[in-house]
Formats: structure tokens, sequence, C-alpha cells
């Protein structure tokens, strides 16, 4: 049969289990260390106090303080060691996270999320805490029960019910945490996603007055997740409490046992003090792993959403690099629909451009025009059909060098934060020359030089600072960064004034003089004076493609395209 292999996260925690292991190791050696306090009251109690030997008191002194330093050695060693294995945990895994977060977004829009990010942390943490160190204790468990079963067995038979009553304690405390933990947990994730999603839209949330209303929708999903964390709460709070009246309780049980051990004569004064503090030894790690159990649950959740996300994210495999395409595109029959819908929003498309041609595409509002696009650039899959560059399945390429051949100009036009020349430089390894070039082809140059810092001038996410019409000719000198061969512009001129749209203009030529594919999605009709051929959609298929004049003067109707009814003479006027 074959054996299944581990996920990824799993496979990355078996990677640093040699150093776990070595902590374990350092603490099983803490724990023994500490009997040395112990073993030197004893002897204080029972030996040197009667004999009244000085020397005996000086060497065992030193010997117990030599031991205890190389404890605190000990702990301190213990503590890089968890603090590197929770590191490396984070070495090992974290790009590999952050691709299926990109592909999650990628394949479900309108639900990104930064939670894996938040879960990796939470297991870092876990691993790197005290936490997992008491974990670590209870093996030596059995240890310090057998010395009190020495020491009597009456004194080993009350710490033995005490240290089961606490793991039963722990086991009710799994069962009745577990569901509400997660729950709480999954509403929690649900109300950070919602809050975010609402402040994205703060500006129409305030013009409109509909903060108070937000705010209720919020408070409701807010009011939920607390219900959660109460039951949770509540849950684990009775077995806590439990646990640590009787961690407390424990003790005077087991001193008032051996006091009357030692009135009989059965045991000498000095167990009684050394069988106080094992008692503690032996229930405490089982105490402190109740305590942590919120933790643990936490750290379990994470692992199962890590696991989870990366389960259904598979790592794409690294394929055979391509030639650099020269920009000819080809679609075949091409069937596709966004994610998470049911219905194909693109039928049987098909299209052949040669390198260097500039095809302009238009129809209604959900025609299938941003969609073609990215499915075009390989950001969606095609359902069924081809989407060919240079005779290659755009999916064969590997994405990282397929991208710096492509140009992508959204219709939400984003930016991240940064500097104006990383934005434009795509956060690449910068050339100075590419990135004047890029924004003099944009004709955002002069632009730029205006500004205080010039390239060097710090923008927030999204592009905060800068207007509509400045982001979208940065964002579109970052698609003309480094001559790609296949430029998509996708409403390109949406946020451009008179002057702006002549920048785009002869944008457009410049691509083509230079053999750059260019597909341009708009709902202007001027920009199709820029293009070779035009693409007509309607709900979907292909209402008319070919060269422009032959498309403007057959197919093209203003109200098949929503159009203004004067459109059609302009467009027939520029085929000629």
């Amino acid at each position: 049969m074959t054996k299944t292999p581990p996920g990824a996260v799993k496979q990355a925690l078996l990677q640093c289990r040699g150093t776990v292991i070595s902590a374990f190791f350092f603490s099983v050696l803490i724990s023994l260390l500490m009997l040395a306090p112990i073993l030197f009251m004893m002897q204080l109690y029972d030996r040197i106090i009667p004999s009244r030997s000085v020397p005996t008191l000086v060497v065992l002194f030193l010997l117990v303080v030599f031991l205890l330093a190389i404890m605190g050695l000990l702990m301190w060693v213990r503590t890089v060691m968890m603090f590197r294995v929770s590191a490396r945990l984070d070495s090992l895994i974290s790009e590999r996270i952050f691709n299926a977060m990109v592909d999650f977004a990628r394949r479900s829009p309108g639900k990104e999320t930064t939670q894996p990010m938040e879960d990796l942390t939470t297991l870092r943490m876990f691993l790197g805490s005290a936490t997992l160190v008491s974990f670590f204790d209870l093996p030596l468990v059995p240890v310090f029960l057998t010395i009190i079963f020495l020491f009597h067995p009456l004194l080993g038979f009350l710490t033995l019910g005490g240290a089961v009553i606490l793991f039963i304690i722990a086991l009710i405390n799994e069962m009745i945490s577990r569901e509400p933990a997660m729950l709480a947990s999954e509403q929690a994730i649900r109300e950070r996603q919602a809050l975010a999603a609402n402040l994205r839209n703060v500006e129409v949330m305030e013009a409109m007055g509909m903060r108070n209303s937000i705010f209720a929708r919020w408070r409701n999903q807010h009011t939920q997740t607390i219900g959660w964390q109460a039951i949770q709460s509540e849950h684990g709070s009775v077995p806590d409490t439990l646990s640590r009246a009787l961690t407390a309780l424990l003790r005077p049980i087991i001193l008032a046992a051996a006091g009357y051990l030692a009135i009989q004569q059965l045991i000498t004064p000095g167990v009684i003090i050394a069988a106080a503090i094992l008692s503690g030894k032996t229930v405490g790690p089982i105490g402190q792993v109740i305590g942590n159990w919120k933790s643990f649950l936490g750290a379990r959740a994470s692992y199962d959403r890590l696991h989870h996300l990366l389960e259904t994210m598979p790592e794409q495999p690294r394929r055979l690099s391509m030639p650099i395409p020269t920009g000819r595109l080809q679609l075949h029959g091409v069937f596709a629909r966004p994610p998470g819908t049911e219905k194909p929003v693109l039928r049987g498309i098909s299209l052949d451009l040669e390198p260097g041609e500039a095809l302009g595409v238009v129809g209604p509002s959900a025609a299938g025009k941003s969609t073609l696009a990215r499915v075009i650039l390989g950001v969606w899959p095609a359902l069924s059909g081809s989407v060919r560059l240079d005779g290659v399945e755009v999916s064969l390429y590997n994405r990282d060098e397929l991208g710096r051949h492509l140009g992508y100009l959204p219709q939400d036009t984003e930016l991240f934060a940064g500097t104006i020349a990383e934005n434009i430089a795509r956060f690449q390894q910068m050339d100075d020359a590419l990135v004047v070039h890029a924004a003099q082809r944009a004709h955002i140059h002069d632009l730029i030089g205006q500004l205080p810092d010039g390239y060097n001038t710090l923008i927030g996410p999204g592009g905060v600072g800068l207007s509509g019409g400045q982001r979208q000719r940065i964002a579109l000198a970052r698609a003309l960064y480094d001559a790609p061969r296949l430029v998509i512009l996708d409403e390109p001129n949406a946020s451009l004034d008179d002057r702006g749209e002549s920048a785009l203009f002869a944008a457009l030529a410049e691509m083509r003089d230079i053999g750059c594919t260019v597909v341009v999605i708009s709902h202007r009709p001027n920009l199709l004076k820029a293009v070779d051929k035009v693409l007509v959609l309607k709900e979907g298929q292909v209402e008319g493609f070919g060269p422009r004049a032959e498309v403007l003067s057959r197919v093209l109707k203003p109200k098949s395209l929503a159009l203004p009814e004067d459109s059609l003479p302009r467009l027939q006027a520029q085929a000629s």
C-alpha cells in the first residue's frame, strides 16, 4: 500500500524535530537538576544540622550552586533552541504559505485574507513559548512519582491520586473546549474579514452616512464572536479552576500526611519538605498543560487551517523555461468563467494576433471583456479551449518568467506601498534607466519630476496620495516596464483627462512601433482608432472579429454596445 506523503506543514515540522528533541533532552536534564535543591534540603535537615558539620554544609552548598548554574545555562540554551525552531519553521514554509494565499485570492475573488500568515505566527509563537515546554515536563512525572513512592507508599498514592484527577480534568477540558474554540476562532476570522472589507469602502460609508448602519452590522458579528469566546471561556474556566484548586490543595495534604508519618518515625523530617516539593513537580506540569490548553487549541486550529489551505492549493511544479515570447496570441474555442461561479461568461472565443498588432475589445457591460483579459494573462484558467502565446499554452509558462514579458493595466488600478520607482519596476531589482524609460513611454516622467521626491516619492497602499489619473498613468508605466511582448489594458482611459488620453494614444503608437502586441478593452469608442483589429463581445460570444474598418462598418452598432447614438458615424470616420 502506497504511503501518503505528509502535508507541507507536517513536513516542515518534521524537519525541525531534531532541534525539538534536543530541547526535550535539555528539559529532562533541567528537571533532574531541579532535584538538587530538594536533596540538599533533605541532607540539611537529616544530617548536617544533627551533626553540626559546617564543612559538609559548605561543600554541599557549593555543589548545589554549581548544579543550579548548569541548570540556568541549559534553560538559556533551551530558550534559544526553541526560538530557532520557530524561526526555522517560518523560513521553511512562509514562502509556500504566501504562494498559497496568492493562489487562493486569485481563484476566490472577494475572499482574500491574511489569516494564513496569522496562523503561521500563532504556530511559530506556540513553538517558541513556555506552553510547549510544559508538555516537555510531562514525561518526568513518572520519575518524580517513583521517588515519592520510595519515600513512602502513602505519599505516592496521594500524589498519584491527584495526578489522575488532574489527567481526567484535562480530558474533560479537551472534550468540552474543542468545538467552542474552533467555532470562536472561525467567527473571529469572519469578523476581521468583514471589518477589513468595510474599511476599504470608508469613503462611501462616510459620504452617504452609512457609518451607524455598518457599525450595527459589524456589531452583530462582533457579538457572535464574543458569545462563542464566552462559551469557550466558561467551558474552560471550570477545569482550569478545579486544576488550580487541586494543585494548591495537594501540597498541604502531602505535608499533613508526611507530618503524620514523621511523627510515627516512618520518614525523616527532611522527607516532609522534599515530598511536598516533588508532589508539586509531579502534578504541576499537568496543571500547566490544563492552564495552557487554550494556547494549544489555538495552535492546533492554526495547524489544521494551514494544512487545509496547502492541501487545497498544491504547490505548482517548476516547468521547463520557455523562450522569450514574440507576442503572437492565439485563442481557440475558449470557455471560461470567473472563480466561484457556475455559468460560463466566455463561450467559444477564438482569435489570432500577430506580434505588433493591437486589438480593441468592445461590448456592453457583463459581456466578458475583463474575464477575457484575465484568461489571456493566465490569472483565471479556461474551462476548455486553448490560450497560446507563441504556440505555447499560457499555463505551461513559469509565472515569474512569463510575467516579465507581460504588461497589465487592470480596470481597478492598484498600486502597492512603496516608492513610485519601486512600483514601476514591479518591486524587482531596479534598473534606473528602464524605470525612467517606462515613465517616458507612459508620458508621466514630467509629472513625476514635479513631485517633491520625484521617483522616490512614497505612496501608501492602493496609491494613497495620488489622484486617480496619476495612479492610472503610473500603473501604465508599470505595465510598460522592461519592454513587455504582450500588454493588456482594461479601461486604460477611465480616469484620464484629455492630456492623459493623448499620452495614452502616444504610448499605444509606440508599443505598436516596437512590435508589442496590445489588447485594449474600452467603452470609449475613440480608442479604437489606435488599434488594428476589433473584437466585439456580446453575452460572452464573438459578435464580430477582424480588421477595424470591416468590423466597424459591418458589425458594430451603438445599441448593441450600449454606446451613444452618435458614436457610429464617428467610429466609421475613424476607420476610414
